[in-house]
């Protein structure tokens, strides 16, 4: 809920209180993968998916792929500006070596196969649905899967390539 104790019922989007509960957490983490750990963008980004998906009232027939595929769209909309300007801060995780690692290996994958790779294994998504988030193909979100593990494998090591 966004607030508690607040209803959210604005435009005929009932519900949305739900859906920000059910998805905002997990959509907050997988973009912050995709994000490689850019908490700044991260909380930009799920925040404005979330006010597009209040505006679209219920004008969207699955609101929960809607808000996923608005904020991975705005976030890789964002990560390309910010490479076009070569202004790309870095993430501050001294407390974490291991967590630092990861978010560098994550960054080296490309944005769908980060996207991919995040939603599959850590949000256990089935490939159609992440190819339904991504605007994908799940021949593509295939594609992307075998290269973002084969990269993290080559970095990270340690990892079995299924």
């Amino acid at each position: 809920m966004l607030c508690k104790g607040v209803s959210v019922d604005v435009g005929g989007a009932t519900g949305f209180d739900e859906l920000y509960e059910e998805v905002g957490p997990r959509l907050w983490r997988s973009i912050l993968a995709f994000a490689g750990g850019r908490r700044d963008l991260t909380d930009d980004v799920v925040a404005e998916a979330f006010l597009r998906t209040l505006e679209s009232g219920n004008n969207v027939r699955d609101r929960r792929a809607y808000v996923y595929r608005v904020a991975f769209r705005l976030a890789a909309q964002e990560l390309a500006r910010a490479s076009d300007s070569s202004q790309i801060p870095e993430v501050a995780m001294q407390d974490d070596p291991g967590l630092t690692e990861l978010f560098d290996a994550l960054r080296s994958l490309s944005p769908c196969e980060r996207a991919a790779v995040y939603l599959r294994y850590q949000v256990d998504l089935p490939i159609g649905k992440i190819a339904d988030i991504l605007g994908s193909s799940a021949g593509a979100v295939r594609v992307h899967l075998f290269r973002g593990r084969r990269k993290l494998a080559a970095l990270l090591g340690g990892m079995n390539d299924e």
